[in-house]
């Protein structure tokens, strides 16, 4: 006579089903759970990273500030509105070299932020799907490229074009005309503030199409379909609903590709003109940047005031990196704050 053990008998592995038959639980739930040791283990392991970065932040500003101090003892704050830099009698500004660092970046963003907004909405809205994976891929390849191959190619193929096609008809347009002239006078050779602006946003536009498509992607479906099914548009739908989902991560990945554009060397050492002057206001103007300076004259520089006043530049571009995260920071909390006005 068959008879069916009690409730209490059933072994822990097992679980009886709604039909009273005995089943195995699953075998993720025979595994023991990590003790209270592993916990801690852990927690240790995760807070000495964050301690570790930290204090490797506060090292290289430390050992930034101690190699600028002469520099700093003896210019002060008036080396960031000096324009001399003269290796030779030991006279240094960095103006023209904080000056180019913030015109390339600024021209950068200029038109990468709008490219990368454009290439970000086709590839997630308007794309045929045969195309958005390749495109994608594409797009991708383009942040792989060395930046010295960039800067090869501005200055031996783009920049004979600017100059010639770009620079040459704007000076005879705009021959005459005040401010406009001074705007884009200068030698048309093809190198200058303008170049170097361009091949910077040619290269951190896949920075930022990536993270925007990918942020763009996370928006939920449901959204979407609901703002089309009440008969918005596709441009509707993407500012109304994608953008401000999005907006923390579509600033984040502006804010990445303004550091790429800040902190690059090579491609602008080649096609900025490395010219420690400030002549005029001109686009096409040479100039030079902080990074370029750094890599051109640190190798050369003797021990003195001429290291220390390079140094004193890296520092101030370490600033202007802490001061452009700040104000991303404060831009979001701003947003934040309005969008909880609004409710």
């Amino acid at each position: 006579m068959s008879s069916t053990l009690p409730a209490s008998k059933v072994s822990f592995n097992q679980t009886t089903s709604a039909s009273g038959r005995a089943m195995t639980n699953p075998p993720h739930l025979k595994k023991a759970r990590s003790g209270p040791l592993a916990d801690r283990i852990f927690g240790w392991l995760a807070k000495s990273a964050a301690y570790f970065t930290l204090l490797m932040l506060i090292a290289i500003l430390a050992s930034l500030t101690i190699s600028a101090w002469p520099a700093i003892d003896k210019y002060g704050l008036g080396f960031l509105t000096s324009t001399t830099w003269d290796p030779v009698t030991e006279e240094f500004g960095g103006l023209v070299m904080i000056y180019g660092t913030l015109m390339t970046s600024f021209i950068a963003l200029l038109i990468a932020v709008p490219v990368s907004f454009g290439i970000a909405l086709f590839l997630t809205e308007l794309s045929p799907a045969w195309l958005k994976q390749p495109l994608g891929t594409a797009i991708e390849l383009l942040a792989a490229i060395p930046s010295i191959v960039y800067g090869m190619w501005g200055f031996l193929v783009f920049g004979p074009v600017l100059a010639t096609y770009v620079q040459q008809p704007l000076q005879s347009l705009f021959e005459g005309v005040p401010y406009l002239q001074a705007l884009v006078s200068g030698p048309p050779v093809g190198i200058g503030i303008l170049s170097a602006g361009i091949i910077l946003a040619i290269m951190i536009i896949p920075f930022i199409a990536a993270v925007m498509r990918d942020v763009f992607e996370v928006t939920p479906t449901l959204l979407k379909e609901s703002a089309y099914g009440l008969g918005a548009t596709t441009w509707e739908v993407v500012s109304k609903v994608v953008l401000p989902y999005t907006k923390a991560g579509v600033i984040g990945g502006i804010m990445l590709g303004l550091g790429r554009a800040i902190g690059e060397t090579m491609a602008v050492t080649f096609v900025i003109g490395n010219l420690n002057q400030l002549d005029s206001l001109s686009l096409f103007q040479a100039a030079n940047s902080i990074t370029s300076a750094l890599a051109n004259e640190f190798a050369e520089a003797g021990e003195g005031l001429h290291q220390a006043a390079l140094m004193y530049l890296g520092l101030v571009l370490f600033f202007i990196t802490f001061v452009v995260l700040t104000l991303s920071k404060i831009l979001l909390s701003q947003l934040k704050k309005n969008e909880g006005a609004k409710t």
